[in-house]
């Protein structure tokens, strides 16, 4: 156990909340980062609140950006988002290097704040084909953040924490449940249906929905249709 400080990356999401658990188990005070980058699905924003005062952050900055300015993604530009299940291919909902964005975000926040450890929730096994969840981009960063700051080159090195990162979704709900969340609190949906219901029928919406299928326990999210 630390008593020392964590910067968390909380979208909203079920893989970031459960990542923030993870950090507070571990003993940190987490200090919750998420971004409003005019992203087309602020919904997830309410619920990166509900998460991080759920969680007890110590504070939650929602740093303001607009990558709609660069489009380049179903998420920040008007091109559908797809609905007809999980390819091979990178998906249009990549958001053009957006964990690199966030991450150097997170890494200055934590230089400021004294803190050594960033955590975020990504996920190499049941997730979308992003380049930038890969164990490959996470040793990258870390290493980027050796040399980036004066922190790294005094050394103190910071730490790129993915607890998720080699877990099916249905492993994540399994920690979840056993973190004793509550996971109805996140929100997945990229193309959200009226009323505040998840579509059911996006990448995200049904990575979730097998996830809870596969590991046996209820799913508390509410579908506007299920696949």
């Amino acid at each position: 156990m630390t008593d020392s400080v964590a910067i968390v990356l909380v979208s909203g999401g079920l893989d970031s909340m459960v990542s923030a658990a993870l950090a507070r188990e571990a003993g940190h005070r987490v200090m919750a980062l998420s971004f409003d980058y005019n992203q087309r699905h602020q919904i997830e924003l309410a619920a990166a609140r509900r998460v991080a005062a759920t969680l007890g952050a110590e504070r939650h900055v929602v740093m303001p950006m607009d990558l709609r300015a660069f489009g380049g993604s179903a998420l920040t530009a008007d091109i559908d988002v797809p609905k007809t299940g999980v390819g091979d291919d990178i998906p249009v909902t990549y958001v053009p290097a957006r964990n690199t964005i966030f991450l150097s975000l997170a890494l200055g926040w934590a230089e400021a704040a004294g803190a050594r450890d960033i955590y975020i929730g990504v996920n190499a096994l049941d997730y979308s084909g992003y380049p930038d969840c890969r164990p490959e981009f996470i040793e990258g960063f870390e290493k980027l953040a050796e040399l980036a700051t004066k922190a790294g080159v005094e050394g103190e090195p910071f730490h790129i924490r993915a607890p998720l990162q080699f877990m099916t979704k249905a492993d994540i709900v399994r920690e979840g449940a056993r973190l004793g969340l509550d996971m109805g609190l996140s929100w997945s949906c990229y193309d959200p249906a009226p009323g505040g219901l998840h579509c059911g029928f996006c990448d995200s919406c049904r990575l979730r929905s097998k996830g809870f299928e596969e590991a046996g326990i209820p799913d508390p999210t509410k579908y506007a249709t299920k696949p």
